[in-house]
């Protein structure tokens, strides 16, 4: 087609999805995936989980060896930024000043984590979205118990702090709202995820964070390390340990072309596409979706698979058609190029804490409606539906076996009226 590259900016688990699905949809150009860590692609999910806790190791993360990569043919830039985007040219801008003019380009940078301008230089106050971040939190927890206060009450803030109390830690776990994942998960399953925390000795409180107190570093130095987190009612809460856990913003700052919809991350069409040959997938890409009617975005991992995949098809189908039209007659006569296909999934995420598994499928964030059954208390074990306008848009398993969520999937794969969906929530939990 081309001696121009198709450039994947993100070398994320969609970025490495992405390059796999480029090369079996055909594109056997160059190929250059780009991210800012200087290790290889790796998984996201264990890192508050199971690399938090020690029972995995970095390498376990890593979703392919150096070994399998290389039948890709990849240009690999690890530990490069890019730094800027042409739309028009489809040039990107890297940090060390390079221009590279691209066939096509794939968007893949996913979130950054939020922080507090207070925290900035202090020792003892983390973040938890890199490999670095994890390592750099569960050495600071190594070597006895220590006092961790996280801020966040979120999907991430309750999942280090069930695995810091497994550890054996003090943790506190301060968050906006009273119920513990409520923004998305709702009030009933929030409820229950806070007797559990609280069942295995977490401290839950409400408030915001006004400051922190430091002290002097124990080693003689001059970087202040936190000793107390002060909320906005004055409470103090002693801390030798803070996790940050408030939320995340989509890496769209490099992406100045006015071109480009960076509104809640990378605006793009049903298919995936931010503009002709520009395409995103993951974390940082809000979509049209087709079934749903609206644009969504969702930091779930699945999610960063399935779209990876999609916008790879779609761009190679957007390339072929270019290159057809440029040479007109030369295509072979009776040849169809392939054609793009809309992303329309049932979105799914999950989270572990303790013995607990959340599983859900749809949208369960900003329902306006919400019913929750608690079919065994003492176990935890609840489903909970959600709806929208009147139809049921989203569905949650909290300990329910795996014949009973397969069930439950059906239920939502599209919209349907919200009293029909409670009878099939009804006949799925109950049979058998």
């Amino acid at each position: 087609m081309t001696n121009r590259p198709i450039a994947v900016v993100g070398a994320s688990a969609a970025g490495i999805t992405a390059a796999e699905a480029l090369r079996r949809a055909g594109w056997d150009g160059p190929l250059t995936l780009i991210g800012d860590e200087p290790h290889l692609p790796y998984d996201r999910p264990p890192l508050s989980k199971q690399l938090l806790h020690g029972a995995w190791e970095p390498a376990k993360l890593m979703l392919r060896t150096e070994e399998q990569l290389t039948p890709l043919g990849l240009d690999l830039r690890l530990g490069t930024r890019a730094t800027g985007l042409d739309v028009a040219t489809r040039t990107l801008t890297l940090d060390g000043g390079e221009r590279l003019a691209c066939a096509g380009v794939l968007i893949a940078t996913g979130v950054a984590a939020r922080t507090l301008p207070a925290a900035e230089g202090l020792a003892g106050v983390f973040t938890l979205r890199t490999l670095d971040d994890a390592l750099a939190l569960r050495d600071r927890l190594s070597g006895g118990p220590r006092r961790l206060v996280v801020v966040g009450n979120g999907v991430l803030g309750c999942e280090a702090a069930a695995v810091a109390r497994e550890l054996g830690h003090d943790v506190t776990l301060v968050g906006r709202e009273p119920v513990p994942m409520s923004a998305a998960v709702g009030a009933g399953i929030g409820e229950l995820l806070a007797e559990e925390h609280r069942a295995r000795g977490v401290r839950l409180l409400t408030g915001e964070v006004a400051a922190f107190e430091t002290s002097t570093d124990a080693t003689g130095g001059a970087v202040a390390q936190v000793s107390g987190v002060r909320l906005a009612d004055g409470t103090l809460l002693p801390a030798d340990v803070v996790l940050l856990a408030i939320g995340s913003e989509p890496a769209v700052g490099w992406l100045a072309d006015p071109a480009l919809d960076t509104t809640d991350g990378l605006g793009c069409d049903a298919y995936c596409a931010a503009a002709p040959g520009i395409y995103a997938a993951g974390d940082v890409a809000r979509w049209e979706h087709p079934v749903h009617g609206r644009p969504l975005r969702f930091e779930h991992r699945m999610n960063a698979t399935e779209q990876a995949m999609a916008a790879a098809r779609n761009l190679v189908a957007e390339l072929t058609a270019e290159a057809a039209e440029a040479s007109a007659g030369a295509a072979v006569e009776g040849a169809k190029p392939p054609e793009r296909r809309p992303f329309a999934p049932v979105p799914y995420f999950w989270s572990d804490q303790y013995g607990l598994k959340l599983q859900a499928y749809g949208l369960t964030a900003g329902a306006d409606e919400v019913e929750t059954t608690v079919l065994d208390h003492d176990a935890r074990r609840a489903v909970a539906l959600y709806g929208r306008a009147g139809r049921a848009v989203g569905v949650l398993a909290c300990a329910l076996p795996p014949r009973q969520i397969r069930a439950l999937r059906a239920v939502v794969a599209t919209p349907v009226p919200w009293e029909e969906a409670r009878d099939r929530v009804r006949e799925a939990t109950t049979a058998g």
